[in-house]
């Protein structure tokens, strides 16, 4: 694919409107060439484009995620009216690798509710993609290949550093995260003005990620975090290093974004059911609402789900990467102030 370059802007007289697009021509223009990569390069590696559901009966559980709900006026035999709009197309993809799809990928949108800002909005796109058969490391190859070519795009390079998320806070925040009592993980984030009623050990830990080590990774780095606090493992395996229990898990960083998020998948149902029940008594004790735990996904993973790894990114976030801006309003065509 040849580099993409800028093209006209917009009409004179359009862009400042209130009815215009938040996002420049340039930037819709990249996006369409982002999309066509993303198809070509997994077209390049038999990995197969898939289609799944955005409403679903079930939502997502994870307790620093909220779901969208709504409710269908027509006939539904039995079913439930309320639909939940997905937060990543994670559960139906893997009920499809469940039933043999083999690698896949799925490029779409998903949506949020309470996340709108200068990088987040309530809908965006997010690519995510499975890989049966493999562990965490080819998964990081891959993720930072696909980087690398969407920034050789613009005419861009990045340097690859990994590090393990238990050595990063040792060696830029001085304690162990896997170990240190909890003052002494308040206590290095003494600095960041928050109110931190009612936060856990892993909301202080993500605190200190957010606003003291993201802010210092390199503009031109993919920076790769692995192997983070079982506590944190969401649908990740968990395996003992170094005599600690740690969730088989990566993200993927350039500059300060977070553009992705992967995992070695967890298959075990009985276990899997568990976490769900452990987030909707978390969300519960919060007196926030619980989505219904994905039944089918856990039928899906009972049935026999094969050993994969998998990865979601986030494509307006690579695109403010690409662009170098740090407002997502730049790279949508609508933000959620303009929708």
């Amino acid at each position: 694919m040849s580099r993409w370059r800028p093209g006209p802007t917009w009409t004179d007289g359009v862009a400042g409107l209130a009815w215009a697009p938040s996002g420049s021509r340039d930037a819709l223009r990249l996006r369409a060439w982002v999309n066509r990569l993303v198809r070509e390069f997994f077209f390049a590696r038999d990995v197969l484009e898939v289609e799944t559901p955005i409403m679903s009966r079930a939502g997502n559980t994870d307790p620093n995620i909220a779901s969208f709900s709504l409710d269908f006026s027509g006939r539904t035999d039995g079913a439930p009216r309320t639909r939940w709009l997905r937060t990543s197309p994670e559960f139906p993809l893997k009920r499809l690798l469940a039933a043999g799809v083999g690698d896949c990928f799925e490029l779409g949108r998903v949506f949020r509710d309470g996340e709108a800002g200068g990088r987040h909005n309530p809908e965006f796109t997010m690519l995510e993609w499975y890989r049966v058969g493999w562990t965490l490391e080819p998964l990081i190859e891959e993720t930072v290949a696909l980087v690398q070519a969407a920034l050789s795009m613009v005419g861009r390079e990045a340097t690859v550093s990994r590090i393990s998320f238990r050595e990063l806070y040792r060696q830029r925040l001085g304690f162990d995260p896997m170990t240190a009592d909890l003052d002494v993980v308040r206590n290095a984030a003494a600095g960041i003005a928050i109110d931190g009623e009612g936060l856990t050990r892993d909301d202080w830990l993500d605190l200190l990620m957010t606003h003291a080590l993201q802010p210092t990774f390199g503009r031109d780095e993919i920076f790769v975090v692995h192997d983070y606090p079982a506590t944190q493992s969401a649908l990740a395996r968990v395996v003992e290093r170094d005599g600690m229990p740690v969730a088989e898990r990566f993200e993927l960083y350039l500059g300060a974004l977070e553009l992705a998020n992967g995992y070695h998948e967890l298959t075990d149902a009985v276990e899997q059911r568990a976490r769900f029940e452990r987030d909707v008594a978390m969300r519960q004790a919060r007196g926030d609402i619980a989505p219904p735990i994905d039944a089918a996904l856990l039928d899906a993973l009972a049935n026999g789900m094969p050993a994969c790894a998998g990865v979601a990114l986030g494509v307006d976030r690579l695109l403010m990467a690409m662009l170098d801006t740090p407002r997502i309003a730049d790279v949508v065509a609508f933000d959620f102030a303009r929708g």
